[in-house]
């Protein structure tokens, strides 16, 4: 199985259309080999796996393992962040989020995990972006979305200086009251099978916060359609990427117009949290109305551009235009014109 970050015939953003959607002219013949292993996957899964990667009935792991950066001492983890489009569409749409509100999404994620996720027994190692710990956990709460944990015994720990010694981590897991958001955990390694759905539904919940949600995305239509309308695209535009079908400079404005929007988007509910806590009618409080709706306007304008890059048909029309630099290339070399014959739609069983 090739991973999701490196070239491989099926793990491109062109994966599978859901279903009920006509297939887009310009897909070719890997439509077909997706669709078939889509048909596969959703038909073996039940309410109750959740997934095709083991079981607790199984004997044995399905899943691979990694080894982690750094310290050798830390124990191997999970390799789930391989998955392929389908594999990640098929969840988030068939099993977490459904047709649930973008409102609803944490509960339905709660749901989720209270069916697949085992609520103890398991090692994983606590990632910042300044140390690694190795840490038992002994509880999850699910409608935070976070585990309770306690160090493991021995310590195991890496960070960029020694000051996170034994002593200095336990204070910092009293200050969380020993609470530990999901998404920071890696799942430590384990081949009996018994946490392979464990792993996969933790990497789900990381993968979403990290590359689908928006902090905005409550502050939107609150419709059912938030999965066609927020996180398909998402998926597609990632998955995309990841196979360098996006050109590079389409990629860049991308990345800086979300950042950019993210930082305007924090400032916006700075200004809106001060005036809302405010009970005078003061010429400050005036100049701040104003500055909000100036930041809200900024914010709902690169929100516009974000959802144009991220829609599969208007990102071809006004960034491949923009970036492809198609332009011919003058006769070949050997002297021979060629001919490409390219239909302008293709069925599966044309193949």
């Amino acid at each position: 199985m090739a991973e999701a970050g490196s070239p491989g015939p099926q793990g491109d953003g062109w994966a599978l259309p859901p279903a009920g959607r006509a297939a887009d002219p310009q897909d070719d013949a890997e439509h077909a080999e997706r669709a078939v292993h889509q048909e596969d996957a959703e038909s073996d899964w039940s309410a109750d796996s959740c997934s095709d990667y083991g079981s607790r009935g199984n004997v044995g792991t399905a899943l691979g393992r990694a080894v982690p950066d750094g310290n050798v001492l830390l124990p191997d983890i999970f390799h789930t962040d391989h998955l392929f489009f389908y594999e990640r569409f098929s969840t988030y749409q068939d099993y977490i989020l459904a047709d649930c509100r973008a409102s609803e999404v944490k509960h339905f994620i709660a749901d989720y995990l209270e069916k697949v996720l085992e609520p103890s027994g398991w090692q994983a190692i606590w990632r910042t972006d300044v140390f690694q710990v190795v840490v038992g956990v002994v509880d999850v709460d699910y409608s935070s979305l976070k585990a309770v944990v306690q160090l493991s015994d021995p310590f195991l720990c890496e960070s960029r200086d020694s000051s996170f010694t034994l002593e200095c981590m336990q204070e910092l897991l009293e200050l969380k009251q020993y609470q530990i958001l999901l998404q920071e955990l890696w799942v430590v390694y384990d081949e009996s099978g018994e946490f392979d759905q464990t792993a996969l539904a933790v990497e789900h919940v990381r993968f979403f916060y990290r590359w689908i949600w928006r902090t905005w995305d409550e502050e939107e239509e609150d419709e059912f359609d938030y999965f066609v309308r927020c996180v398909e695209p998402r998926l597609r535009l990632h998955y995309d990427i990841l196979e360098h079908r996006v050109p590079s400079g389409l990629v860049a404005d991308y990345q800086n117009l979300l950042s950019q929007c993210e930082d305007l988007y924090g400032k916006f509910l700075n200004v809106r949290n001060s005036i809302s806590t405010s009970d005078s009618d003061s010429e400050v409080e005036n100049v701040s109305m104003v500055e909000g709706l100036k930041l809200y306007e900024e914010v709902e304008h690169l929100k516009q551009k974000l959802k144009l890059i991220e829609n599969p048909q208007l990102r071809y029309v006004f960034g491949y235009q923009k970036y492809g630099s198609l332009q011919a290339k003058g006769l070949r070399t050997t002297g021979t014109k060629v001919i490409h014959v390219v239909p302008s739609a293709i069925a599966a069983n044309q193949l």
